[in-house]
This record gives structure tokens, C-alpha cells and sequence, in this order.
């Protein structure tokens, strides 16, 4: 990884692309934590200049929700807590991770109903997000991730298999 500087901010290059700013959230793995995680990530992303209210905030937000949300829902039953990561880039686009102790993948269940209770997440992540995907960490489980870019290039539709990486 290496440093620059762009406009005055000092920039990291991660993975070819460079990075701006970085949060990272440890929060319990309670339903709580769902509204905080929303709550921290729009904050952190106010600070780094994003309005609220502007199609990139409230998509990371959402991400952010049902991330979360799926971690506090399926993840393993004595992990305590989880981690978040959101990180702003220096192309304007947001990187979200969500990273737990499980070792199982997300699945992404057929499209459910307007009956179904369940099922909508992953869903919303594959909708909003450019590209997601799962990274496997070993024994320490899994991080979930998706970056969303300011516009969504219309008749780009693809399947999870095809967007996911590991």
C-alpha cells in the first residue's frame, strides 16, 4: 500500500483504487445494533462530505442496515460482537464491509414474495450495490462487501454468482 497526497488529503492506495477515509465499527451482534450501524455509517459519511439525503448515502445506509441486520440474524450464536468497515474513495465511490466469525457463505434465497418476512436481504445488497462478494478469512470467518458508486449503470444486471469474489 502506498501514500500520496490528493487536495490536500493524504490517500492511501489500497487494491489499485485509492482510499480517502476508512471507519471501522466493532458493535455488538444485538438487533440494536442494526439502527446504530445505520446511524454511524451516515454520520461518518456526513463528516466525510456525503449530504444526507443523496443516492449514494442512503444506498450505503441501507447496505450498512442489512449487512447487519443478516449478522445480528444468522451469525454464530456465541459470537459477541461484529465488525464494519465503511470507506470512502478517492472515485466517490463507498466500500461497506461486514465482517463475523461464521465460515458459512450468505445465500441468496429465491425472490421472495410480497408475503415472505424473510428473504429480502441479500436481495437489497445485490440491488444496490455495482458488486458484492464474500472474502473468507480462515478460522476468523468471513466478510461480506459491496461498494456502490454514485450511478448504476442501467441493463448491467447480473447474477450473484457472477458478481460475488472470493
Amino acid at each position: 500500500m502506498r501514500v500520496r497526497h490528493w487536495g490536500g488529503v493524504r490517500v492511501r492506495k489500497s487494491g489499485g483504487v485509492s482510499v480517502l477515509r476508512r471507519k471501522t465499527l466493532r458493535l455488538p451482534r444485538h438487533p440494536a445494533s442494526v439502527g446504530l450501524a445505520r446511524y454511524r455509517v451516515r454520520q461518518h459519511l456526513a463528516a466525510w462530505g456525503h449530504a444526507t439525503g443523496d443516492e449514494i448515502t442512503e444506498r450505503v445506509v441501507l447496505l450498512a442496515s442489512e449487512l447487519a441486520a443478516n449478522v445480528v440474524r444468522h451469525g454464530p450464536i456465541m459470537e459477541r460482537e461484529f465488525e464494519m468497515a465503511v470507506t470512502a474513495r478517492a472515485d466517490g465511490s463507498c466500500f461497506i464491509a461486514v465482517s463475523d466469525e461464521s465460515p458459512d457463505n450468505p445465500v441468496l434465497q429465491e425472490t421472495p414474495t410480497g408475503e415472505d418476512e424473510r428473504g429480502r436481504g441479500l436481495h437489497l445488497v445485490d440491488q444496490l450495490a455495482q458488486n458484492w462478494g464474500v472474502r473468507h478469512r480462515g478460522r476468523q470467518g468471513k466478510t461480506v462487501w459491496a461498494v456502490v458508486r454514485h450511478t448504476r449503470p442501467h441493463g448491467t444486471a447480473q447474477t450473484a454468482q457472477t458478481r460475488q469474489h472470493r
